[in-house]
């Protein structure tokens, strides 16, 4: 007849309270490896909607702003790091959209959803009136802390998206490029489109390379999320607060 012992290292069973320490190990574990990888996007709620300067938040909170053309899929791109389905809507009237959408952080920190731009169809006097306002937003915005300019990388760099980067990166402020819809592209391509952006904004944009980066994105199937929210994340954490001056003695 078998002890108690032997049928308890054959069931490989563990004492109570060993398998209480170990249970409260592996909770601790699962916590500090959700802080680590936790989306920076994720559990975003809708704040408000600004259609001129006087409607802006004006709580001094960190801002990210996402930009692109009409149909470059800035929508699709924003729903994807939210981990979200219809957190900013997928218009399918490209331009639709004619105000800023301002979604609060788990952090505190704020995204900016500004307008699509280069459709037709939009009236000229919209087209101007949010040309001047996005123009001066982008480079007076102070507590902007960067701008993610979305493109469709069959159709990347036009000459909107050139304007918005000359518009922007005179700030000094970050710029994260999302190539999006390279599901569409083959292989090689979305190699070459890759090179090929990343050489254009050093040849024209140089002397601001330390402050730009590019990715290849996908929405379906949820591609290059992790590398966006690597470049993102750091912008959503508030600058510290200068430090004190020490008099002088004497």
């Amino acid at each position: 007849m078998r002890s108690q012992d032997d049928k308890r290292r054959k069931r490989h069973i563990v004492p109570k309270s060993a398998r209480h320490e170990l249970g409260a190990g592996t909770r601790g574990a699962q916590r500090s490896d959700g802080a680590r990888g936790a989306h920076p996007f994720q559990h975003a709620e809708f704040l408000t909607t600004a259609a001129d300067w006087s409607q802006l938040p004006a709580d001094g909170s960190p801002e990210v702003a996402f930009a692109g053309r009409s149909n470059a899929g800035k929508s699709s791109a924003i729903n994807a790091l939210a981990h979200h389905t219809r957190l900013a809507f997928v218009s399918k009237t490209p331009g639709r959209t004619q105000h800023i959408n301002f979604f609060r952080l788990k952090s505190g920190a704020l995204l900016a959803d500004l307008p699509g731009y280069g459709y037709a169809k939009v009236p000229i006097e919209m087209r101007q009136y949010w040309q001047e306002f996005l123009a001066r937003y982008l480079s007076e915005r102070e507590v902007l802390t960067g701008l993610v300019l979305v493109m469709d990388s069959r159709h990347p760099l036009t000459e909107l998206d050139r304007r918005m980067i000359e518009w922007f990166l005179p700030t000094g402020r970050s710029l994260h490029i999302l190539l999006t819809k390279s599901d569409k592209l083959s292989t090689t391509d979305k190699r070459l489109t890759l090179e090929g952006i990343r050489r254009a904004m050093m040849e024209d944009y140089g002397i601001y390379s330390a402050q730009t980066s590019v990715q290849l994105f996908s929405a379906m199937p949820r591609s290059g999320i992790a590398e966006a929210e690597s470049a993102i994340a750091p912008w959503l954490r508030p600058e510290p607060p200068p430090a004190a001056e020490v008099p002088s003695r004497g």
